[in-house]
């Protein structure tokens, strides 16, 4: 009895490898298959131009052509515009983040917590904002901006997203879950509504708010189409316009072009570096908080 007990013991274990064999060797190929893209751009723009376009693609490069770098941040015209489109960027997509975790927080808080009549109308209303594609009302935002004389400025490119519907569904979902208790112990206590809003909900919604700020800096950093339309001078373009111009001029050099994008992408990675410890804090919370 106590042999064949072995034998199972030993057959699920044997199976139990097995299995998680599968499974790490399908995470790492599907790690392997997302970060390919990005190992790719990185290795070709410390390569010469012949070496990006050979067939099979050479994944370990034989030195170091640091040349790409300096051609594109200085331009095919010798301009060096991409520091200031750099700078374009930075201000925009921080400007809108900034503003959108703060509003998102604020409205999210609200919706969540008080109660008011219209409250769910209200919250349904924001959220029938994400039927509304942006291209849909892109002509009338633009006319808008015209109108106010926002073209060409920092202004135009940032107050038309100063705010948007997944932030506010982001925050009031994850205060939704926050207990009510704590909130009616610090009214007792005679806490204002500000200062439970800053001493209280804010700590504890570092995890969402990073998230968030995550989300909406990539999306302003990527952001093509709005700025196009808005800026037309080279001082006030920002980091996807750059790219586009540098792809369209004669004789780009493919090396330069992929040290270009390797640029626009280290931001990037390095606020996702910085804040990726606060989504497993995030992820932690909610589950303990639904255990």
């Amino acid at each position: 009895m106590q042999k064949k007990w072995q034998k199972k013991t030993k057959n699920s274990n044997i199976s139990s490898i097995i299995i998680n064999s599968f499974i790490w060797l399908f995470l790492i190929g599907t790690a392997m298959f997302v970060l390919a893209p990005l190992v790719f751009m990185f290795t070709a723009s410390v390569m010469p131009a012949s070496d990006v376009m050979k067939m099979p693609f050479p994944w370990i490069p034989k030195g170091i052509y640091w040349q790409n770098y300096w051609q594109g941040i200085r331009g095919n015209d010798g301009s060096f515009i991409y520091i200031r489109n750099i700078l374009n960027s930075f201000i925009v997509a921080s400007s809108v983040t900034v503003t959108t975790v703060i509003l998102s927080a604020i409205t999210g808080f609200g919706l969540a917590k008080y109660r008011f009549w219209g409250r769910n109308a209200v919250f349904m209303l924001i959220m029938a904002t994400f039927m509304i594609p942006f291209e849909a009302i892109m002509i009338p935002l633009y006319l808008v901006v015209t109108k106010l004389g926002l073209q060409n400025s920092y202004q135009g490119l940032i107050i038309p997203f100063l705010v948007n519907a997944f932030g506010i569904f982001l925050m009031r979902q994850y205060f939704i879950t926050f207990p009510d208790e704590i909130l009616d112990a610090a009214r007792i206590d005679g806490a204002s509504e500000m200062m439970i809003f800053r001493t209280i909900i804010v700590p504890n919604s570092i995890p969402a708010m990073a998230t968030l700020a995550v989300l909406t800096f990539k999306s302003q950093w990527d952001n093509l189409l709005w700025p196009l339309l808005i800026v037309q001078s080279e001082e006030m373009k920002t980091i996807p316009q750059y790219i586009v111009r540098f792809i369209s001029e004669k004789h780009t050099d493919e090396g330069a072009l992929m040290a270009v994008a390797s640029i626009a992408s280290i931001p990037i990675l390095i606020l996702f570096l910085r804040l990726s410890k606060y989504f497993i804090g995030g992820a932690a919370l909610f589950s303990s908080r639904k255990g």
